[in-house]
């Protein structure tokens, strides 16, 4: 479904600052995939992200989605299909705009929809999904989203990219920002979410358990390249020491200090 031919990011390019952000990657995303994303701060996994949102466009190399070269598609053409969340939990929702209001926005994918869809149809669909979320928010849907905690808004965000119904959703950790029991909760609904909307995703975490546990997939980045790439049964008997062991193979040096990599 999406597909980076030999695409490079190189920031600075022909100065002091230069930086190699992305070397000729080469990766194929099948529909259904669902990816998680492990390596070092500086590895190049946002900056993954990024060239396939559109936020930045490649240095070379091109990226296509169905067939499609969309290289050179900016930003808000790919939103169309292309759903984001961010470790913030306030960046996924309209904080002065109530709860019903964010979801029609969503939905709709648009303000132009606002007065002339949320009609009382539309709000018992919104509610009836907001109870999945077990959070008793589908009560509170005439609050404005600055009420909600990080871990009520983040699950939200969540809920309602997937009522977008987007080609492929992109997860930056999402729960890095969230206290440990709000971000087990929000991983137990996107695994759930994904799995039941047959999802096509990817998933950058900084915890080796959480990617060995979740998706069907993984790969493992350093310097701008993607150095191991896992999926089905020998994904499956995958443990974090064995992908510590497989990083010293690869790269013949050590995560260095970064603690938060090597979390269980």
């Amino acid at each position: 479904m999406i597909a980076l031919k030999n695409a490079s990011v190189m920031f600075n390019q022909g100065t002091v600052n230069e930086n190699q952000a992305l070397s000729t990657i080469n990766l194929n995303v099948a529909e259904g995939d669902f990816i998680t994303i492990i390596g070092s701060n500086g590895a190049g996994k946002s900056t993954l992200f990024n060239l396939i949102a559109g936020t930045i466009t490649p240095t070379s190399g091109s990226i296509h989605v169905n067939d499609r070269n969309v290289t050179r598609d900016p930003e808000y053409k790919r939103a169309r299909y292309i759903g984001r969340i961010f470790q913030n939990p306030l960046l996924g929702t309209a904080s002065n705009m109530s709860l019903e209001d964010n979801m029609m926005i969503t939905y709709r994918k648009g303000f132009k929809w606002l007065k002339r869809s949320l009609n009382s149809a539309m709000r018992e669909f919104f509610r009836s999904e907001l109870v999945h979320l077990k959070m008793g928010l589908e009560h509170r849907m005439k609050e404005n989203m600055v009420m909600f905690s990080g871990g009520q808004r983040q699950a939200l965000t969540l809920l309602m990219m997937v009522l977008s119904k987007p080609s492929l959703i992109m997860l930056d950790e999402h729960t890095a920002a969230l206290d440990p029991k709000n971000a087990e909760i929000v991983l137990d609904l996107t695994n759930r979410f994904i799995s039941e909307h047959r999802l096509t995703s990817m998933m950058i975490t900084h915890n080796m358990s959480h990617a060995i546990e979740y998706g069907n997939r993984l790969l493992m980045m350093d310097r701008g390249e993607i150095i191991f790439d896992v999926s089905g049964d020998a994904k499956k008997e995958l443990t974090v020491e064995k992908l510590i062991e497989k990083f010293h193979e690869l790269r013949h040096h050590g995560f260095g200090n970064d603690r938060a990599l090597l979390s269980e």
